[in-house]
């Protein structure tokens, strides 16, 4: 699957395609309990990498055709 994110582009709180993961309220939670995509936290600003969002999305993928196998 191609990248979900620009591997070079910083996104922010507010950019539309953070939607893709949650909501703002959401990314709050997964901050707070220290889940979720890793993170910078620049004295009120929260800025995600995309390669960072990337990494995170693809560390959720669930193959169905491998569930069984180990």
């Amino acid at each position: 699957m191609p990248d979900l994110f620009e591997n070079d582009r910083n996104y922010v709180l507010g950019d539309p395609e953070l939607k893709t993961i949650g909501d703002r309220a959401k990314l709050a939670q997964w901050r707070h309990k220290m889940k979720g995509p890793a993170f910078y936290k620049l004295g009120r600003k929260v800025v995600y990498r995309g390669s960072d969002l990337n990494a995170w999305a693809e560390a959720q993928r669930i193959d169905p055709a491998r569930q069984g196998q180990r």
